[in-house]
Parts: C-alpha cells; sequence; structure tokens
C-alpha cells in the first residue's frame, strides 16, 4: 500500500500533537534539580514532540512493522490480481471457439473471481487500517500514561508539546524535557520485549 509510512507517521503526529497539551493539578513548583518555566505561578516545561516521535523505539518499531506489511500486502495483491487479469485475457482469447453455455458459465466464474478479489482487497485494506489505529490509541496511551506518572514527582501543571508548525512559535531550550522522556519511555518499551539470551535458550 502506497505512501503507508507516511499515512502512519501523520497519524501518530498527529495524536501525539494533541496528546501533549495536558493540565496536571499538583504544587506550583518543579522537582528541585529540573528546570521549569512559570506562567502565573503554574510550573511548565514542553515537549518535542516531532523529536519524540523519532527516537521512540515503539514507534520505530510500529512504522517499520507497518511498512513491511504494506509491502507484503502490495505484492499479494498485485500477485493476486495478475492471475486473475491472465485468466480474462486467456478467456477473451478462447470465447470465440466455446459454445455459449460454456461461454457464458466462464464468464460468471471470471466475475465471481474478481468480486472476491476486490471483496478480499477492501478487507485488508480494512484490517490494516483497523491495526494501524489501534497502535496509534496505544502509542496515545503509552506516551500519556508515561507523562502522567514522571508528573507525579516534577508536579508540572502544564506540559506543552512543542512541534515545528504548531501553535507554539518559540519555547525556551531550558525548558525542554523531551530527552528524559525518550529514556524513560524507551526504558519501558525495552522491559516490555523479550530478553534476547530468552530467544537464545528458545531456539537451542
Amino acid at each position: 500500500m502506497k505512501n503507508l509510512s507516511l499515512a502512519l507517521n501523520a497519524v501518530l503526529a498527529v495524536a501525539v500533537a494533541v496528546l501533549y497539551y495536558l493540565h496536571f493539578k499538583g504544587s506550583d513548583s518543579a522537582a528541585a534539580g529540573t528546570p521549569a518555566g512559570s506562567v502565573g505561578g503554574k510550573s511548565i516545561v514542553y515537549v518535542n514532540a516531532d523529536s519524540l516521535l523519532t527516537h521512540y523505539d515503539f514507534f520505530k518499531d510500529t512504522q517499520k512493522a507497518f511498512e513491511q506489511k504494506g509491502t507484503q500486502l502490495d505484492l499479494e495483491l498485485n500477485q493476486k490480481g495478475a492471475t486473475i487479469q491472465r485468466e480474462i485475457q486467456v478467456f477473451q482469447q478462447r470465447a470465440g471457439g466455446m459454445i455459449a453455455a460454456e461461454a457464458q458459465a466462464k464468464q460468471l466464474e471470471l466475475q465471481k473471481k474478481a468480486a472476491d478479489f476486490e471483496n478480499y482487497r477492501q478487507k485488508a485494506a480494512n484490517d490494516l487500517s483497523t491495526e494501524r489505529a489501534q497502535q496509534t490509541e496505544k502509542l496515545y496511551d503509552n506516551i500519556y500514561n508515561y507523562i502522567k506518572k514522571y508528573n507525579n514527582d516534577t508536579k508540572y501543571q502544564f506540559v506543552l508539546g512543542f512541534q515545528k508548525g504548531g501553535g507554539i512559535l518559540f519555547a525556551d531550550t531550558n525548558l525542554d524535557v523531551t530527552q528524559k522522556l525518550i529514556d524513560g519511555l524507551n526504558k519501558e518499551y525495552k522491559e516490555t520485549q523479550p530478553k534476547t539470551e530468552e530467544k537464545k535458550e528458545e531456539k537451542k
């Protein structure tokens, strides 16, 4: 499926851009040693959404998996479609020498194959789209839940999402907590993955 990775990136980017404007109730100051700005006494930091997507391993793995699935589906559909097309061409070449009943039966058979192929194509595309939406929701949940957990200690009252072309035109880099979130999210994600040593033992 063409432009699958671009579509996935766009969907996830929008999800993350929407996510970051969060309001957390807590103390009016950030944890010691962690830079934070303030507006009206409210503690504020920001996250670079583009950078987070670029370096979050879950997103990278998900994007790679969908690219592979899209390529495999394209190949499968092209092969199935080419097979049906060849059958149609052969029928067109031989139709003149076939009796009417035989030609009609073959024509109905090919029509059914074409209809079945179109139904299969649509279902496969819908299934892939549904799975992509589920992974987008999981990405949203992963980031939201980590920020919420992270904020239990830092007590920021606003975690803003900075993105090129977004609503925030400038942000002081001293208030950037992107790398801390990337490190924490990747650590959590790594802990959910099967360990290499366990995989080696399973192969023995």
